[in-house]
């Protein structure tokens, strides 16, 4: 059987470093906010090419976090509008909505999967105060349009990059660097993933760098003193140092992601699967590889028949989830037919070429 992601193994060349890093772990005796944690803040920061990192407990508090950062900072107001992607996981409209915004649903293109910037500006209101855009996939959104539109209208713009780790424009500058401020998740499958929840906020903006260092520690700089409400979310030592190994491979780990993609693009030959739109330049990474098909049930079915295992990313377009069934509403045709039609692949790092010719000849064969 060959697996859609097989996390374990990925992480297994990892495996003495970990413990290493788990040994010292145990020996400073700092679980939270210690230098560990520093250490990777800077690096990440580094990495891409922001002067700051946070890092918090997970990809939802991160984008949720940037938010009621601009809310403390007054750049944004509880009942202001946000656009968002409609084709995007529940996440990234939760973080709107626990956040006291109101989301703003645009449709994307229908050939990348991400917003479409004409469908932007026609959503675009007085109440609208932001745009938060999604680097869905693993490919960036190009973002020079959309932050154009984003100068005119004098709006925020905020990445969600929980999957586009790594990720290069055309201008050679990374996903969380193309913004006001980015959200990352380390989940265990991301492209740079913890061994548990885990995410990071990267900006240049210090005002919002010193307010969200004290939203994610309950409101506080200074232990015992709250000065706004905050929340309790923390990146905790033992994933940061971790991620700090990690982060060392991620460049040639997505490289490794980039040429199974366009190995698929290369040899996968049937009319009846439409293929992603890459110009194989480092603007995606691959965090899945999706493909379309109308009869897309038969094919994962015809996969799992010949022992290939796939996923659908997402089987139900966030404003269909009853979680959001004050949306249900919505007329969103480009969404609903990509949620009925997407596929993702395997792919990953260690995926060898034995496994990645099979399966392209078992999609030859559908």
């Amino acid at each position: 059987m060959i697996p859609f992601l097989d996390v374990q193994q990925i992480n297994l060349k990892y495996e003495d470093k970990f413990k290493e890093a788990f040994s010292s772990f145990l020996d400073t005796g700092q679980c939270i906010l210690g230098d560990k944690l520093t250490n990777f803040e800077r690096e990440f920061a580094d990495y891409c090419g922001t002067k700051y990192c946070i890092g918090v407990a997970s990809g939802l508090d991160a984008i949720e976090l940037i938010l009621k950062g601009y809310i403390e900072l007054g750049r944004l107001k509880i009942g202001d509008e946000v656009i968002i992607p409609a084709n995007t996981y529940i996440a990234t409209i939760l973080a709107v909505i626990n956040s006291g915004l109101i989301p703003v649903f645009v449709e994307p293109n229908n050939d990348d999967f991400n917003i479409s910037k004409k469908n932007i500006e026609e959503s675009i209101t007085s109440k609208v105060k932001a745009i938060l855009v999604v680097h869905l996939y693993g490919e960036l959104v190009d973002m020079i349009p959309i932050k154009s539109i984003a100068k005119k209208y004098n709006l925020l713009v905020i990445e969600d990059a929980a999957q586009a780790h790594g990720a290069i424009s055309a201008e050679n500058i990374k996903a969380g660097n193309l913004s006001n401020a980015g959200a990352f998740s380390f989940y265990p499958s991301k492209n740079l993933g913890a061994l548990g929840d885990g995410g990071a906020i990267t900006t240049n903006d210090v005002e919002l760098f010193d307010i969200v260092n004290k939203l994610r520690n309950y409101g506080s700089s200074k232990k015992y003193i709250n000065e706004i409400k905050g929340v309790n979310s923390r990146l905790d030592e033992l994933q940061a140092a971790f991620l700090s190994i990690k982060l060392k491979c991620l460049d040639m780990d997505n490289y490794k992601r980039r040429e199974i993609a366009n190995y698929y693009i290369e040899h996968i030959n049937n009319k009846k699967i439409k293929l992603p739109k890459w110009n194989t330049s480092k603007n995606h990474v691959f965090h899945v590889f999706v493909i379309r098909c109308k009869n897309r049930d038969k094919l994962q079915g015809f996969l799992l028949k010949n022992n290939i295992k796939t996923v659908i990313h997402y089987p139900i377009p966030p404003h269909k989830q009853e979680a959001l069934k004050e949306y249900s509403s919505l007329r969103l045709p480009v969404t609903d037919s990509i949620h009925k039609e997407v596929l993702s692949l395997p792919i990953s790092p260690i995926q060898t070429i034995v496994n990645t010719q099979k399966i392209v000849s078992i999609l030859n064969q559908f």
